[in-house]
C-alpha cells in the first residue's frame, strides 16, 4: 500500500472516529453550551451577539467605526492621544458573547477556548502578522500567576504563533512590581498605577532590538497596560510595535 493510500485510510478512520464521538458527545456552543452543528462553533444567538469586528475600524486601536471603508481610519480618541504602537486589531467587542468568552477563559479555566479564540484573533490580525513577527504576551506578575495558574494572553499568543508560523517569545516582558486591580480606576489612575511596572526581561533586549513585535492581550479598556508594554518595547529599540487583542471595549468615536 502506497503512502497516499495509507493517508487516505487514516483520514477515513479519523473521520469515522469523529462521527462516533459526536454521537456520544454532540458539539456544543463555545459560550453557552447549547447544541451546535460543528466543533468549536457558536449557536445562533451567541453568534449574533458575538460582536465580531468587521468592516471599518480604527487602525490604531481596533475599535469598530461606522460605515465601510478600505482606507486607513483613526478614531477621535487615537487622533487626540495617539498610542505608542503603530497599528492594532481586535477580534470582538467586549460585550455580550465577547465578554462572556473573555471571562470564561480568564477566570473559568476554559482552556478549550484558546484554540478557537486564537483563530479569530489570527484572522483579525492577519494584515499585521508576518513570518518574522515576534509575538509576546502582556506579562502577569508572579504573585498573580500563582493565583490564576496561567496567563491567558500567553496561551493565546502561543496558539496564534502556531497557527500563523510566527515567532513566540513568552517571557519578553516582565512585571517589575505587582499592581492593584485596574477595575474602577479612571484613565489617569490606570496610567499612574502602571507607571514603571513593566520592563524588559533581563537578556531579552537583543531580541527586541530591530524586531517586528506584536503584543498580545485578551482585552483592552483604557489601553494603559498596552501603552506600558509598548513603551518598554520602543525603549528597547523595537523596529515596529503592533497590538492584537481578543476583545476591546467599544467606545463612542
Amino acid at each position: 500500500m502506497s503512502g497516499t493510500e495509507i493517508s487516505a485510510v487514516r483520514r477515513r478512520m479519523l473521520a469515522g472516529l469523529d462521527a462516533a464521538l459526536h454521537l456520544v458527545f454532540p458539539p456544543r456552543c463555545l459560550c453557552c453550551g447549547e447544541a451546535v452543528g460543528s466543533d468549536q462553533g457558536l449557536c445562533g444567538p451567541c453568534w449574533r451577539d458575538a460582536g465580531f469586528i468587521q468592516g471599518a475600524c480604527c487602525t490604531r486601536c481596533g475599535t469598530p467605526l461606522p460605515g465601510q471603508s478600505d482606507e486607513a481610519l483613526c478614531c477621535d480618541e487615537c487622533l487626540a492621544d495617539p498610542p505608542p504602537w503603530r497599528q492594532g486589531r481586535a477580534a470582538l467587542t467586549y460585550s455580550e458573547t465577547g465578554r462572556r468568552l473573555v471571562l470564561q477563559l480568564k477566570h473559568g479555566d476554559r482552556l478549550d477556548l484558546v484554540r478557537p479564540l486564537a483563530g479569530w484573533m489570527a484572522r483579525a490580525g492577519a494584515p499585521l502578522i508576518g513570518p518574522d513577527s515576534i509575538l509576546a504576551p502582556v506579562p502577569l506578575h508572579r504573585l498573580r500567576m500563582l493565583k490564576r495558574r496561567y496567563n491567558q494572553s500567553a496561551l493565546l499568543a502561543q496558539e496564534i504563533a502556531r497557527q500563523t508560523g510566527s515567532i513566540y517569545v513568552p517571557d519578553l516582558f516582565r512585571r517589575v512590581r505587582a499592581t492593584p486591580s485596574q477595575e474602577g480606576r479612571s484613565r489617569e489612575e490606570r496610567a499612574a498605577n502602571l507607571s514603571g511596572a513593566i520592563g524588559i526581561t533581563n537578556g531579552k533586549e537583543t531580541v527586541i532590538s530591530g524586531s517586528r513585535l506584536m503584543i498580545i492581550d485578551d482585552v483592552i479598556t483604557s489601553g494603559a497596560t498596552l501603552r506600558a508594554v509598548a513603551e518598554a518595547a520602543i525603549s528597547a529599540n523595537a523596529a515596529c510595535v503592533d497590538v492584537l487583542l481578543l476583545a476591546r471595549v467599544a467606545r463612542n468615536t
